[in-house]
This record gives C-alpha cells, sequence and structure tokens, in this order.
C-alpha cells in the first residue's frame, strides 16, 4: 500500500513580505540604545570632569578619530 503524501495549501503569491517578531525583539534593542543615549547626555553624579560638555567631548573624539 503506497504511502499518502501531505500537500500544503500555499498562499497566493503577493509582493508584500509578512515577518512575525516577538515582541521583546523590538522593545529590548530600543530600551538598551535608550539608556545608552541617556547615560551620554547626562552622566548623572559623575563629576570627574566640569570642563567642555559631553557631546562636545564626543563630537571632538569622533572628529579626532575621522581625521587619523
Amino acid at each position: 500500500m503506497p504511502a499518502r503524501t501531505h500537500t500544503r495549501t500555499h498562499r497566493p503569491s503577493t509582493d508584500a513580505v509578512e515577518v512575525r517578531l516577538p515582541w521583546w525583539a523590538v522593545t529590548l534593542p530600543a530600551l538598551a540604545f535608550a539608556v545608552l543615549l541617556l547615560l551620554i547626555v547626562e552622566p548623572g553624579q559623575a563629576h570627574a570632569d566640569t570642563g567642555a560638555p559631553v557631546i562636545g567631548r564626543l563630537v571632538e573624539r569622533i572628529l579626532a578619530l575621522l581625521a587619523v
């Protein structure tokens, strides 16, 4: 007796691609980005250097690295 083959039902093809992600796959990277951005903008109680603003120093370092 031959074995039965299961046929799959195919949806009509469309140009759109459907991607399903769990909620944490989007939320956790967004939350990590927000936390790191807040640490750069407002360093909290760290008063080691009261010279130039944090963003200014960050931009200066990036420009120095790009100039090399």
